[in-house]
Order: structure tokens, then C-alpha cells, then sequence
């Protein structure tokens, strides 16, 4: 960013954005904030934008982070771009419906600066071709391999899947088949989803997955379903810490006041923070970020916030 470079500040309340992904940059004292960002990102789409700003309430932007070329494989539901530094560039992890069958998938991306501009890195989605997968999001485990972990879509399988995936070294690519990781419908805490165009089947949704590890070694994973049709976010344990499991959930949502798609960051004064969106509805989504605690592999909302959220 150009010290002569005039852009726009937003509020946050005036912020719409689905799926936040926040990085900060310590030594910037800089928050950079990723999402999927299009007006309508249930239909054609222009790219995902980034917003710069250092107190997560007031935000400078956007500046286009990504912009498909003409022969871009994909032209609509641009979704969930997650972005990470790894091995000196940056990558992003999004989801695009592809031209040629109409599913979803996850791809990747690459950028030498987390302004952009991200160029496809992988040859299209790394998820299966034949499947609809979304929400991929990279984890690299105890030694040093990345994964990513994502879900097959419920509108393919009724019952959403969480899956991973083991991939190259570079990133590139998926390494062997994907693992079932879980199923929807095994957390206590969700209901089945009642969607108009699938009214034949009993749909429990996955969305959005994010992996960290707790203070004492636990794999935590979060992840967003319904309970009674309405977005809610939930976490589920790996106690051996790996990504492969096997997997316990929580009996309760942490969040089920419709928001979800949900990310873990370190404030830059060190304050654990839960990133999610809420609503649901577009065009009405707005980023928030809840400061919670960890203790023991378990995660609190901050009791000063808990009136507030309902």
C-alpha cells in the first residue's frame, strides 16, 4: 500500500461480507480482512476484495485482491477465500462453481503480498472434479505436511460431509484420495434443513470448517450446520491431535444466533478472537468479532459480550 494511496474508510457495521478471514501482520500493526465480498455472491462473480485497518472496527478498502481472467474457469459463487503465508508467498483457498460441470470446488491461489494480485496456483479445484466441495481450508500438522479439510457439499449427499485431503508439498495439488472425516447429523447439536428445491431428502449441512490447536494439544475444529433452519457454529475434537481423528463433538453450539463460517485469530494485543458472520441472509451479512477464551481444549464467548449476542 502506497503512502499516497487515498481509499475509502468503511465501518465495520457498513461492512457486507460473508465468510471473514482475518490475518494480522504484527510487525505492520495491520489487520487484513478476507471474505467473500461480492454483492450478490449467489450469482456471477468479480473476485474477492481485502480490507486493511488496525483496530478491526474501521476498515481502509477494498483493494482487489483477485480478479479472474477471461479464460478463469469459474464465473459465479466466488466463496470463502481463506488466506495463508506459507514458505515466503501467500495462498489462497476459495471456493468457485466451475463452467464445465456446474459443481463446487476449492482452488488455489498464490500472491507475492496479501493485497494481491492472488493468481490461480492449483489447475482448477483440488477437490474431486466429480464432487461439490466447498470451504476448503489448509492445515499443516506435526509434521509439516499441509492438508486441507473441506466439506462435500449436502446438496450431493444429503447428509453434508467434512473430508480431508492430503496435498503436495507446494500446495498445488491433492495427494490420494479424501478421508470422511465426519457426517453432519453426528453432532448432537444440529438439525436437519429444510430446503425448498431437496424436499426428498432429510439435508444436514456442513459449511465452513477451520482447524487450530488448543493450550493443551487438542485438535479443535470449527464448523457451521442449522438448528432449526437457522446458522449456527460448533466444535468438534480431535484429543490425539490429529487431523485424521477420531473426531468427538461438542453437545452444544458455541454460536447459534445465526452466524457461523467461523476463524480463530490473535488480536495484535493478544486477545483470542472469533471471527463469524451474521446474519445469513444476504445482503444483510456483516463481519463481527467476539473475543473468547481457551482453556483445556474448551472455548468461551467473553461473558461481556453474551447480552449483546442473544
Amino acid at each position: 500500500m502506497k503512502e499516497s494511496e487515498e481509499m475509502a474508510m468503511v465501518a465495520k457495521k457498513d461492512l457486507q461480507i460473508r465468510d471473514p478471514f482475518v490475518l494480522p501482520v504484527a510487525e505492520e500493526g495491520k489487520y487484513y480482512l478476507f471474505g467473500s465480498t461480492d454483492k450478490n455472491i449467489w450469482g456471477k462473480g468479480t473476485g474477492f476484495d481485502v480490507y486493511v485497518g488496525d483496530d478491526l472496527e474501521h476498515w481502509e478498502g477494498p483493494y482487489p485482491a483477485f480478479r479472474p481472467d477471461a479464460d478463469f474457469y469459474a464465473e459465479k459463487n466466488f466463496w470463502a477465500p481463506e488466506v495463508y503465508a506459507y514458505k515466503d508467498r501467500y495462498y489462497m483457498f476459495a471456493t468457485f462453481r466451475r463452467k464445465d460441470n456446474q459443481l463446487l470446488g476449492t482452488a488455489v491461489l498464490v500472491a507475492d503480498h496479501l493485497l494481491g494480485p492472488f493468481v490461480p496456483h492449483s489447475d482448477g479445484p483440488v477437490t474431486p472434479k466429480d464432487w461439490s466441495s466447498l470451504d476448503g481450508t489448509l492445515f499443516i500438522d506435526k509434521e509439516d505436511a499441509p492438508w486441507m479439510v473441506f466439506c462435500h457439499e449436502w446438496q450431493q449427499v444429503a447428509d453434508g460431509e467434512m473430508c480431508a485431503v492430503r496435498l503436495a508439498e507446494d500446495l498445488s495439488s491433492a495427494v490420494g484420495a479424501p478421508v470422511l472425516l465426519f457426517r453432519a447429523s453426528e453432532a448432537p447439536w444440529t438439525t436437519s434443513f429444510i430446503a425448498e428445491k431437496y424436499q426428498n431428502q432429510e439435508n444436514y449441512v456442513t459449511d465452513g470448517p477451520y482447524l487450530f490447536h488448543a493450550s493443551n494439544g487438542e485438535l479443535l475444529m470449527l464448523w457451521a450446520s442449522f438448528i432449526d433452519n437457522k446458522y449456527a457454529l460448533g466444535i468438534v475434537k480431535s484429543r490425539n491431535g490429529s487431523v485424521l481423528g477420531p473426531w468427538s463433538h461438542e453437545s452444544q453450539a458455541l454460536y447459534r444466533n445465526d452466524g457461523g463460517h467461523a476463524m480463530v485469530f490473535r488480536a495484535l494485543d493478544e486477545r483470542l478472537m472469533l471471527a463469524i458472520h451474521t446474519p445469513n441472509q444476504t445482503p444483510h451479512e456483516r463481519p463481527i468479532f467476539l473475543e473468547i477464551t481457551e482453556k483445556f481444549a474448551v472455548l468461551e464467548l467473553a461473558l461481556n459480550r453474551m447480552n449483546e449476542l442473544g
